[in-house]
């Protein structure tokens, strides 16, 4: 079936952009579940249930569908990509987000496709042609032009503090980005992703364990929903979906895709969250969809 869809989804253009509009969506969502749910549990607690939820999911669908053990000889890189994608990055989210609003949040960690881009640039050697560097400019522009000007202006120190992580967490999600394409060409991405997480999932755990041990946790049908929609969909479906489109189509053009989540994640914290939704966000989020477009008006060359 993975084979089936990884083959599919290149001849139907339309397929993969609706794809990615889906995980968009839902990773979009996710993030004001996210903050919702520290007033539950410390965050370090809530990514242990939401990727320990995710990854057993992966497990269970592994076995039913016959999927077999990577490569003995990818078991070091899985660990690598599972600290890089699953363990930094949501310990210092999660953390970020005690200080940073949601929408926010989600904005400064989808400046990822910078960090993607010039990586692959190096390591991959991908070119980076004038029109999609120009879209992701546009893109990145939209970006600061939602966050205004604060990041260099006086304001409280646990902010600036809850940034920076959260910045930190955008380069090593690109460096995993990047180093899953490296490694792992001819891997099932089933695979790839149920054993990052379960790796990435005991690194949470153990900061958990370390950070947060006797701290309450206050589980509610509420916060269950939180965990299971972050854990099942958010983390068990979207990344994997996430790794498969990065083996079929190029790296600028996944990353850049995602700057879509922080115009959903913003525009959910504004519904759900009353998160203050000013022109400048308006204007930011117009100059992300239009980076987007021009990123892509580049054909390939046969």
């Amino acid at each position: 079936m993975e084979n089936k869809m990884t083959s599919m989804l290149p001849k139907h253009k339309w397929m993969i952009w609706i794809v990615i509009l889906v995980v968009t969506l839902i990773w979009g969502y996710a993030w004001i579940l996210m903050k919702s749910a520290l007033q539950y549990m410390g965050p370090f607690t809530f990514s242990a249930f939401r990727f320990g939820t995710g990854a057993l999911t992966m497990l269970i669908v592994l076995w039913l569908m016959k999927v077999g053990k990577p490569p003995k000889g990818k078991w070091g890189h899985l660990i690598i990509v599972g600290i890089l994608q699953t363990s930094i990055v949501f310990l210092l989210v999660m953390y970020g987000m005690i200080f940073v609003e949601a929408g926010k949040s989600s904005v400064l960690l989808y400046s990822m496709p910078i960090w993607s881009s010039l990586l692959a640039a190096k390591f991959l050697t991908e070119k980076i042609p004038y029109m999609k560097l120009l879209g992701l400019g546009v893109g990145l522009i939209g970006l600061l032009t939602i966050l205004g000007w604060d990041i260099w202006a006086k304001q409280d120190s646990r902010v600036i503090f809850g940034e920076i992580l959260i910045i930190i967490a955008a380069i090593s999600w690109g460096a995993s980005n990047v180093y899953y394409r490296l490694k792992f060409k001819g891997v099932s991405q089933l695979q790839v992703n149920t054993y990052q997480m379960v790796f990435g999932t005991l690194g949470i755990i153990l900061a958990a364990v370390v950070m947060e041990w006797g701290r309450p946790i206050s589980l509610t049908t509420e916060s269950i929903y939180y965990i299971l929609f972050t854990g099942v969909l958010a983390s068990a479906l979207c990344f994997t979906v996430w790794f498969m489109l990065l083996s079929i189509i190029d790296m600028v053009t996944a990353t850049i895709s995602t700057l879509l989540v922080p115009v959903f994640g913003m525009f959910f914290g504004w519904l759900f969250l009353e998160e203050e939704l000013t022109v400048s966000i308006l204007i930011g989020s117009s100059l992300i969809l239009s980076g987007i477009v021009i990123a892509n008006l580049v054909k390939k060359k046969t």
